[in-house]
């Protein structure tokens, strides 16, 4: 099977010298992160949370960019079928295929280098969002970051629509890590919200990163779609896009996330910042979110505790306080002087924004001991988690753990106790893998 396409959006209009950049570019190294991508892109909806069952399904599956005058067009040879419709590309799919091109192989042209400037860090993530058109310049606050796992249960992703409606119904844009479970849900209330309201301007914006893309496949209401350079700068064109944060329940990837922000939000720079943030799930969630409260006052302290607010089993309630928020958060960001569709003032320190390789040195390596700064405790913390996820989900982690064995995490006895107890509590709640998935650890947690 081989079928050709016509470029979209911004790379409709290109130079010839960006075209020659193009072609170099898909000759290098990077070209096996591109082809990666575009598969994952092509396997909206499928039903798998493993890289290496996609990458192993569609071996001959490959993607080359053929140059004309005019600019480009792509040749997809043997894609999956399901990306198909009686002999057409999905037009969502085309338009990420492309996506993937931009931000792959076109921008991060200008950043060859790793970076190591906090400003430099920050710019890059802006210039990729700005590049992809995914800030809003005239436009109020009104983009709700969720959060949540891909592995729950069917009440709790009817939970995750039910506040996505509830949003919608208020005018609220939502934007998620664009794969399936929490991350679809509230998109795809959101629709119902927005055509009852008849709102045209709804935005649905997904932000992924290459590593994870192919376990969590953009989802089908995607709209916008952004692949950031690694996990890092994707956590941080979250935080700097949202007027609002909503963490639905999850696993270790959510868990990251949530350290992650408190981290961030615990740097007393950020004391005054307006980010609302409500983690939210139904009447039967309510045992997972007092674990994980549990776990962020043992590590971080009460003070952490009060950077969000839980609600159980009332999406109207959550769509009510974050539309009322807005207000807030605009009257915050005038009084800074600050973008509202990119939030410059909040304070990232240097330890959340270095990429973290999830190697079993490193793994091993981690300092993880309550006697020290809690940011550092939290970006520790945070390295920890996103380990796991790796060897969960992401080829490169899942390759590791078959070649080196488990994952070795040490530290404190107290804090490996409570780490412990945390994630048994994430496996027995099947929150490691997709439901009917047999979930064997890729960690060992030690004193």
């Amino acid at each position: 099977m081989l079928i050709q396409l016509n470029p979209t959006g911004v790379l409709d209009l290109l130079s010839q010298l960006e075209v020659d950049l193009l072609e170099q570019s898909s000759t290098s190294e990077r070209y096996k992160l591109f082809r990666n991508c575009a598969l994952a892109v092509l396997n909206v909806g499928s039903h798998t949370d493993s890289s290496s069952e996609i990458y192993n399904k569609y071996q001959d599956f490959d993607i080359r960019l053929l140059s004309r005058e005019r600019g480009i067009k792509i040749e997809l040879l043997n894609p999956p079928t399901t990306a198909f419709v009686d002999g057409e590309i999905i037009t969502g799919i085309h338009e990420h295929i492309f996506s993937v091109i931009r931000d792959i192989l076109f921008i991060c042209q200008k950043y060859e280098k790793d970076l190591t400037e906090q400003k430099a860090i920050t710019h890059m993530v802006f210039d990729m969002l700005r590049n992809a058109a995914a800030l809003r310049v005239n436009s109020d606050p009104s983009m709700i970051v969720c959060w949540g796992g891909h592995s729950i249960n069917e009440n709790e992703y009817k939970y995750t629509k039910q506040v996505g409606y509830e949003l919608g119904l208020r005018g609220l844009n939502i934007c998620t890590g664009c794969g399936p479970g929490a991350m679809k849900g509230p998109m795809k209330g959101a629709t119902i919200g927005h055509a009852k309201q008849r709102n045209t301007n709804n935005r649905y914006l997904g932000l992924t990163e290459p590593s994870i893309i192919a376990a969590e496949p953009p989802n089908p209401i995607v709209n916008e779609l952004v692949i950031l350079p690694d996990i890092e700068k994707r956590l941080e064109a979250f935080v700097r896009t949202a007027h609002a944060i909503i963490i639905f329940p999850g696993g270790a990837g959510t868990a990251e996330e949530l350290l992650y922000l408190l981290g961030i939000l615990l740097h007393p720079d950020n004391a005054k910042q307006s980010l609302p943030v409500i983690l939210t799930g139904p009447k039967e969630s309510e045992n997972y979110f007092s674990e994980l409260c549990h776990f962020i006052e043992m590590t971080l302290g009460k003070e952490a505790l009060d950077k969000f607010e839980v609600i159980i089993d009332n999406p109207e309630l959550v769509g009510m306080k974050l539309k009322s928020a807005m207000a807030n958060v605009r009257d915050y960001r005038k009084s800074q002087g600050d973008a509202y569709y990119f939030n410059w003032t909040l304070k990232i320190e240097h330890e959340f924004q270095q990429p973290f390789a999830p190697t079993h040195a490193n793994m091993a390596g981690l300092d993880l001991h309550l006697d020290q700064e809690k940011q550092l405790l939290a970006a520790n913390l945070r390295r920890a988690f996103s380990g796991i996820v790796a060897g969960n989900v992401k080829d490169e982690g899942i390759q590791a753990i078959k070649q080196h064995g488990r994952f070795i995490i040490s530290g404190e006895p107290t804090l490996m106790k409570a780490m412990d107890k945390l994630l048994q509590a994430f496996v027995e709640q099947g929150r490691m893998k997709l439901p009917g998935s047999q979930y064997v650890p890729c960690y060992e947690v030690k004193a």
